[in-house]
């Protein structure tokens, strides 16, 4: 490894890498998977894997008025996870308390995002 630095905003480590067979300068990014760490209580005390896909979809769907939907979402959902880090207790999260983060996120970020968000997600 030649240089790592962490990007806190995205959540991931940046690693320049060299491969020792041909001498090639690479880059990688690593970033965790919540799937196997969080697990989410639904409403019935159901317990499921964490799913960024599912977070991102969902705010996708409320910014799909923008035209960088998918961009705006994507970040979204990083500032979300983010956010959960620091609420997730033994690495169980209420589905309630990822809805609330997200509906913050996205009051601060567009509101009416915001408001199509919290009428599908009460």
């Amino acid at each position: 490894m030649i240089h790592s630095r962490h990007q806190k905003k995205l959540n991931q480590v940046w690693r320049r890498r060299k491969c020792k067979q041909c001498g090639a300068v690479f880059s990688t990014e690593e970033s965790v998977t919540y799937g196997g760490t969080w697990a989410v209580r639904g409403a019935s005390g159901a317990l499921q894997p964490f799913s960024r896909d599912k977070l991102l979809l969902s705010l996708y769907i409320s910014c799909k008025h923008r035209k960088s939907a998918l961009e705006d979402a994507s970040a979204l959902a990083d500032t979300v996870i983010r956010k959960l880090l620091d609420k997730a207790r033994d690495g169980t999260l209420d589905s309630q308390m990822i809805t609330d983060t997200a509906q913050v996120a996205l009051n601060r970020f567009d509101k009416a995002a915001s408001t199509h968000y919290a009428a599908y997600h009460p």
